[in-house]
């Protein structure tokens, strides 16, 4: 049960939800939108070598603003 990052498109708030299920419905905690899309998540990985490396996860949103919704 992920934590998902989120943009609302209302009032350009980010914030992040516990999603239960991907069915789940998601608000806006500022202003009670629910016109959100859900953000590119990354997560980083630490190895006892002392790597880290990044890795994408699925998620909505865009790759590094190309569509224009930032």
């Amino acid at each position: 049960m992920p934590v998902y990052e989120y943009r609302c498109r209302g009032c350009s708030g980010e914030f992040e939800k516990y999603v239960h299920t991907s069915g789940t419905a998601v608000a806006c905690p500022a202003c009670a939108s629910s016109n959100v899309m859900r953000k590119l998540s990354v997560f980083g990985l630490r190895s006892d070598s002392g790597a880290v490396a990044s890795m994408p996860m699925g998620g909505g949103g865009c790759c590094g603003g190309g569509c224009g919704c930032h």
